[in-house]
This record gives structure tokens, C-alpha cells and sequence, in this order.
């Protein structure tokens, strides 16, 4: 499948390219429908580069096609919680409203570092929605599962994926939510 959000990079089906994602990812690749994964592309990157504004900056990709994923931890009580949100980079996940309503928390917030990539076992500005624990929802924003193509971290802060929003809204676990984001003022 030919990817064109790719700007300057050039993609690589990520089924044959394994190597060049996290074990989790590479692992839930390996297991997704033929045709589904057939639509994931991965490019090796400079991990220097991994944060959006200068991937985009350097690889000559649109922010409007770039997704970041974001682990949120909710609790209520002594219970925690969590799940993944995926927005377009132009947008901000709506943490203390749609998504801790969501999670029927008490309180929600981002992860800490340390705690998402432990959790993850995928590296801090690399995480991705592609093999994160079975138990957690994958929320994804109504604009990115619309979206033709986006690019996602690829577990690794030296790769990124390639894919139709719409393979993101088939993962297992993943709910496709209108109002999870709000345009960055």
C-alpha cells in the first residue's frame, strides 16, 4: 500500500519491518487481520527527532496528520485506571471531561513518565495504540479514525507508523469518541 503522509520519509510495510517497532507493537502487528495490517507502513527515524514539532519540522509531515497517544491514569477511590487517548497533534485531549468521564474517575490525568513506560513497555515519546495492554480502552478521537492516513509513534522513539485512522478504530479495545479533542488556541 502506497503511504503519502509520509512527507520526505518512505514508508515500509510494518508486517515485513518488525524489527523497527516495540515488542508489544511488533507482537500486535503480527496478530491484527491480513488486510488490516497490510495498511500499517514503518520508517526508521532520528529518535532525536521523535516529538512532533520537530519530526514534522524535519521530515516534512503535516501536523494535521500527525496523532499523538497520550496514557491517562483515572481513579475513584483506591482503584486505578487507565486508557490511551489518540488525538491529532493540532488538538488537545479533553482529560478532565470526556475522558475521565469515560474512565468514571474521580480524577484523571497523564501518566507519569516512568509509570507509562513501564506499563507500555514502549519508550516515553514513542507510545503508540498498537499492543497496548488488552485490559485498557484505546480512545480515539472522531477526527483521527476520519482521517485517511496518520502517522503514530511506532513504540520506539526511532520509528514511526504510517496508517488509515480507520485501522486505529478497529484495534481491539479502541471506541471511537466525537469531542475527545479540542482544536489548540
Amino acid at each position: 500500500m502506497p503511504w503519502h503522509a509520509t512527507g520526505t520519509l518512505t514508508a515500509l510495510p510494518a508486517t515485513a519491518h518488525l524489527d523497527l517497532v516495540a515488542a508489544p507493537v511488533a507482537a500486535a502487528l503480527a496478530s491484527l487481520d491480513e488486510t488490516l495490517a497490510a495498511q500499517v507502513g514503518v520508517t526508521p527515524i532520528d529518535a532525536t527527532l521523535a516529538d512532533t514539532a520537530e519530526f514534522c519540522a524535519r521530515y516534512g509531515v503535516a501536523p494535521e496528520v500527525s496523532a499523538n497517544c497520550v496514557i491517562i491514569r483515572g481513579r475513584r477511590g483506591g482503584e486505578e485506571r487507565f486508557a490511551a487517548a489518540v488525538v491529532l497533534a493540532t488538538t488537545r485531549a479533553d482529560v478532565n471531561g470526556v475522558i475521565r468521564r469515560r474512565l468514571d474517575a474521580r480524577t484523571a490525568s497523564f501518566a507519569p513518565m516512568d509509570e507509562a513506560v513501564a506499563l507500555t513497555h514502549m519508550e516515553y515519546g514513542g507510545i503508540t495504540p498498537i499492543g497496548l495492554p488488552a485490559t485498557w480502552p484505546v480512545l480515539i478521537d472522531a477526527a483521527v479514525a476520519a482521517s485517511p492516513e496518520v502517522v503514530i509513534g511506532g513504540g520506539v522513539r526511532a520509528s514511526k507508523i504510517f496508517l488509515p485512522g480507520a485501522v486505529l478504530a478497529a484495534l481491539p479495545g479502541a471506541e471511537v469518541i466525537e469531542g475527545l479533542a479540542r482544536l489548540v488556541e
